[in-house]
């Protein structure tokens, strides 16, 4: 007799000893730096804590932990019909953080869902009044954009968009041959005009030139000087003579006269 009352009261022990522990589990919470707690009481909000040691009254309140840390969320690529009718397919990715996690947990049911929707349809609702020139050459623009957009719409829920970068931008076979022509004759076109205003400038530098020349006739011997000594340092039997104009000015006029004669 004695022994089952011992064992009772052992088993009774025990019974307290375990609805101590679940209640102490349910009372007391211990959140890490980066976390707070959303504490209702009955139902209703009371306070926002965290983090360290948190003690709740049992079976009275309830807690919602949030986490402060930055989300990275893929946005799934969606398909995306520009300002100029080309169809792409665009994918992108969001930081973004709570930092009002009563609201976070009261204003939305799922911030993590709802923040990915928005996204999703913002991105398409932007890019289609784009052209797809400008995707390609003003993607700072269109990211700070979309991130001024889908900040203002998750404010109210205690969310603040922090970046919004477009990753990779899909573009149609036939649309990547189109775009690489053209670059191709862009290219050319460039070439073509460098090429141009080289030669430009060279008919000028020449014009000035033989302005100077006429300007000073003993520079035109010194370039003919000048000529012979870059023929003559090279490996060649070839000898040039310059031979000036004027020596040569009695003979042209006494061609006319013996011409005369001889008719």
């Amino acid at each position: 007799m004695v022994l089952y009352k011992a064992f009772v009261n052992l088993f009774a022990y025990f019974i307290i000893f375990v609805i101590l522990v679940v209640i102490l589990s349910s009372t007391i919470r211990v959140l890490k730096e980066y976390e707070r707690g959303v504490i209702f009481r009955l139902g209703r909000y009371v306070a926002t804590k965290g983090p360290g040691i948190i003690i709740l009254l049992p079976l009275i309140d309830r807690m919602i932990k949030v986490s402060l840390r930055t989300v990275v969320m893929d946005v799934t690529p969606q398909d995306v019909i520009t300002k100029d009718n080309v169809s792409i397919k665009v994918n992108a990715v969001v930081y973004f953080r709570v930092v009002a996690p009563d609201k976070a947990v009261i204003e939305v049911e799922d911030f993590m869902s709802a923040t990915s929707q928005l996204a999703q349809t913002t991105l398409r609702s932007v890019l289609g009044y784009h052209e797809l020139d400008e995707l390609l050459s003003e993607r700072e623009r269109i990211n700070a954009e979309l991130q001024r957009i889908l900040d203002e719409h998750t404010e109210p829920w205690g969310i603040k968009v922090s970046t919004v970068e477009l990753k990779h931008i899909d573009l149609p076979h036939e649309m990547q041959r189109a775009m690489a022509r053209q670059a191709e004759a862009e290219r050319e076109r460039r070439a073509k005009i460098i090429s141009a205003e080289g030669e430009y400038q060279a008919a000028q530098t020449l014009a000035s030139a033989a302005e100077i020349i006429g300007k000073h006739p003993a520079a035109l011997q010194l370039r003919f000087l000048q000529t012979l000594m870059e023929i003559s340092s090279e490996s060649t039997s070839t000898l040039i003579f310059p031979i000036p104009l004027d020596l040569l000015t009695p003979f042209l006029k006494e061609i006319p006269k013996v011409t005369d004669k001889g008719e």
